[in-house]
């Protein structure tokens, strides 16, 4: 594995349990996982980007660069919110397992969004 994937891993990953986190905490406070969605995207969204700035790609932080990566990564809500109403609603799976669950589908994809978004077209370290 390259460099820049094991700190993709690492960044993301911790980002994933921050969602989770986000996710499973909030269903315990008896939030539904919609309200959660949110929640967890704006926090997700911030950390991720600078993490992913300073330590995943070593790019250059900018309000364009966050934009970037805030709009591929919006992509994520309706897929997951698709994803828990089929889940959670129709198939009566808990938070605490269709969450993670969800997270492990979309972690490929984030990768090519953050890569873009961090690095636009001029390629990997």
């Amino acid at each position: 594995m390259t460099g820049m994937k094991l700190r993709y891993v690492l960044v993301g990953g911790g980002c994933a349990l921050l969602h989770n986190a986000v996710m499973i905490g909030a269903d315990h406070a008896g939030l539904h996982y919609a309200v959660s969605l949110v929640i967890s995207y704006l926090l997700v969204v911030v950390v991720g980007y600078l993490l992913h700035v300073r330590f995943t790609f070593k790019g250059t932080r900018s309000a364009a660069g966050l934009v970037r990566y805030a709009i591929p990564m919006a992509a994520n809500f309706p897929l997951t919110l698709a994803g828990m109403f089929l889940l959670c609603d129709l198939a009566r799976v808990p938070v605490a397992v269709a969450a993670p669950v969800l997270t492990v589908l979309m972690f490929a994809l984030n990768y090519v969004f953050s890569r873009w978004a961090i690095l636009g077209s001029r390629g990997g370290r």
